[in-house]
């Protein structure tokens, strides 16, 4: 570690145990009512246990331990059995995994075993498996969720090495060639050397294709990462140097006699993913997490879903720890137990968000004094300590995420995570396992989620204005550190408004973008051009030329991938120009069921471009702040350079011309062209022109008057397009319009 990072962390340490010292002595409030003194005291503890977690992320970050993968020899890699386990999932989105998992690389494919674990024995299920010629385990009657259909799955296969997956994790085609040389390179030091602990699993990043409710809702899907990268990418890799990473559920890669030794999945708690990885841990395996992507899912799309999947995350993991007495646990090292118990602690992190929350509002709002102290002796305390703490957590931030937006995240989820988290401490258990729905849709009752923040809103905003109205000067000054802490939460809060307004989804299915190779033919016509973007009904190409393709027109398209490659056919819906070129979007039909395989795999194999894995460093939360206002309000300043006026529902190319014509003496501004109309611009009334007559360097275009947009503009039909579409004098005439163009317009 650098020394002037020591010397901020050390800094910061004794500064922050001083304050917490003092906190504890000096500024509980003895003298006031139960329920002050009651919240005081929370208001304490929640300051120990936040300056707690942090030291023990400082000191995460600063012990890393690298991986890198190993090389092996192709005959070295052994047999894998891949679980897929489904519960009540649609067979469309089991297709799109168990096509990609039938296609992962392998030296010998014939030692991979793919397995459907169906929980639910259902008949639809079991012909997926079949036509994809693979193993199907049903379960009829199972008590112990996802637990027990995986133990009934491991029951029935044999292989050394069990790879996992959810129903809806879509593996990338190098799984398992990024994955098993772990375990190969450990079985080759093993042999030499077996005084080191084995490799018990090696878990991959949790990584989503579709933007979550974060991204989503905040318009913040281009600047910043899937909420939980934070942990996937960043702290559970930090957690491979205690040999502790957590075991997420999928995209996992497990050495099976590590399962039978920790005695299977366990029955006992709805979060077996991370208690089975605890109980590798207790057996003397080590567990390790890697950084890049190699499968991706489906995140909830709709808030219900989003809080249910927390709730049962949040009383999992208290269950867990419970069940595995981590503190007490003499198969954990001293360093493991702290990872355990920070993972435990942080799904308390809701009750002292609410607590911050609280503690200025009943003293700006209702008169409760909570910390019993005068301004000098706090200012003294307080902020060298925080003043440290927020430089240290800033050298901490990382390119995945920042301090602001981890508080603005846990005060979304706040209100909804402390009752279950709560009762689940004091052992009222969830009765039954609760399967996230990862396809319900928004409903106009999820507003409904918004009124505890919009009442902390208020009442936050009541704390501002009374608690600073009709002071000056040096009043204002002494009432700064609650000032401040009511405009911190403040922020918080509306943010938390903003995302529980949400925002409409127009999509069908998500986009992926995507530089692939595609050749586009219509009639006798051929063109080699580069695919924008992809989804599972439609695609978008760019073409540096305008080109024609009549409306409803239906085009054949060839896109290659690496080794992947289909035919599809479809109709242009929609054009627009872009700096490089014209975009075609393309709506898809009539796909054969060959060739959309193909095309699955074309989409999913490999990270969601569309989707940023690090934030922006130029965009922080104030700018995320006034970006949501403004899109809110009305801005549709993202909509420039994709058409102007009248350009948006466009199915064919729009040419800006600006250029002037001669008509019967008269001259003209044609201002934009898109084969099928001109755009002339006339300070004449031009409206009881039936037709005209244009030469445009030896091209007659007959016209038709159609419309006039507005005081100065009418739109005109080409009544010859199709004579001029046979006439080269045309096509040198677009060349020729489409060169002046330079950019945009």
């Amino acid at each position: 570690m650098q020394l002037k990072k020591k010397i901020l962390y050390v800094t910061a340490f004794i500064l922050t145990v001083v304050y917490l010292v003092w906190r504890g002595l000096y500024t509980l409030p003895w003298d006031e009512s139960i329920f002050a003194l009651v919240f005081g005291i929370l208001l304490w503890v929640s300051e120990l246990i936040s300056n707690f977690t942090a030291v023990i992320l400082i000191w995460s970050k600063n012990s890393p331990k690298r991986i890198i993968k190993p090389d092996v020899l192709p005959d070295q890699f052994p047999e894998v059995d891949v679980l897929i386990a489904t519960h009540n999932e649609e067979v469309s989105l089991l297709l799109k995994t168990v096509n990609a998992a039938v296609n992962m690389e392998y030296p010998d494919k014939t030692k991979v075993h793919i397995y459907l674990s169906d929980d639910s024995n259902r008949t639809e299920v079991r012909e997926l498996a079949s036509r994809f010629a693979i193993g199907y385990i049903g379960l009829q009657g199972n008590k112990h969720a996802k637990a027990g259909n995986l133990n009934n799955a491991l029951r029935q296969t044999h292989s050394p090495l069990v790879a996992t997956f959810d129903a809806d994790m879509i593996p990338y085609s190098n799984f398992l060639l990024e994955t098993v040389p772990y375990f190969v390179d450990d079985w080759i030091r093993k042999a030499a050397d077996d005084r080191e602990k084995p490799l018990g699993l090696i878990q991959t990043p949790q990584s989503f294709y579709n933007a979550d409710l974060f991204q989503f809702n905040l318009f913040s899907e281009t600047s910043i990462p899937n909420e939980q990268d934070f942990f996937s990418r960043e702290v559970n890799v930090l957690n491979n140097a205690q040999d502790a990473a957590i075991y997420t559920g999928s995209n996992t890669l497990i050495l099976r006699k590590a399962i039978d030794d920790a005695g299977g999945f366990p029955i006992n708690t709805i979060t077996e993913d991370f208690e089975l990885g605890a109980r590798i841990n207790t057996k003397g395996y080590r567990n390790i997490s890697t950084t890049e992507p190699l499968a991706s899912g489906l995140t909830p799309t709709d808030i219900p879903s989003a809080i249910k999947q927390r709730i049962r995350w949040g009383r999992g993991v208290v269950q867990s720890v419970h069940n595995l007495h981590i503190l007490t646990n003499k198969n954990l090292t001293f360093r493991q137990k702290l990872i355990f118990l920070s993972s435990y602690l942080y799904w308390w992190s809701f009750l002292r968000r609410i607590i911050y929350i609280m503690a200025p509002i009943l003293f700006s709002v209702f008169g409760i004094k909570v910390v019993d102290t005068d301004f000098w002796t706090l200012l003294l305390f307080w902020l060298p300590s925080y003043y440290f703490i927020h430089l240290s957590m800033q050298d901490l931030s990382s390119d995945i995420r920042t301090q602001r937006w981890g508080e603005v995240q846990e005060t979304i989820f706040a209100p909804y995570m402390i009752i279950p988290v709560f009762m689940q401490a004091i052992g009222l258990k969830e009765k039954r396992f609760k399967v996230t729905n990862k396809t319900a849709v928004q409903s106009k009752k999820d507003i409904l989620y918004v009124i505890p923040h919009f009442i902390l809103l208020i009442l936050t905003v009541i704390g501002i204005v009374t608690f600073n109205y009709g002071k000056y000067g040096s009043e204002i000054f002494y009432g700064s550190v609650i000032t401040f802490w009511l405009l911190t939460h403040l922020f918080n809060l509306t943010f938390s408004v903003l995302f529980f307004l949400g925002r409409p989804i127009y999509r069908k299915s998500e986009r992926f973008l995507a530089e692939n190779s595609i050749l586009v033919k219509y009639n006798s016509k051929e063109y080699q051009l580069v695919t924008k973007n992809h989804s599972e009904d439609g695609l978008s190409f760019l073409s540096e030329d305008p080109l024609y393709f009549p409306e409803d027109a239906v085009l054949h398209f060839t896109i290659e991938k690496n080794k992947y490659r289909t035919h599809l056919t479809g109709k242009v819906v929609r054009v627009f120009q872009e700096s490089s070129g014209w975009v075609y979007g393309v709506e898809l039909e009539g796909i054969p069921f060959e060739e959309f395989l193909q095309y699955l795999l074309i989409i999913y194999d490999g990270f969601n471009q569309s989707l940023p894995q690090f934030r922006d460093p130029w965009v922080n939360s104030f700018d995320r702040f006034i970006d949501n206002l403004n899109r809110r309000l009305g801005d549709q300043g993202d909509k420039v350079g994709k058409g102007g006026k009248g350009d948006e529902a466009s199915k064919f190319p729009i040419i800006r011309i600006n250029e002037e014509v001669d008509v019967s003496g008269v001259t003209l501004l044609l201002r934009r062209f898109n084969y099928h109309h001109f755009y002339l611009a006339s300070q004449q009334d031009l409206s009881e022109n039936g037709e005209l007559h244009v030469n445009i360097d030896g091209v007659p275009f007959e016209l038709s008057y159609i419309a006039q947009n507005d005081e100065d503009e009418y739109t005109f039909e080409v009544a010859n397009l199709a004579a001029l579409m046979n006439d080269s004098a045309f096509e040198t005439l677009l060349h020729k319009w489409r060169n002046s163009m330079g950019g945009i317009s």
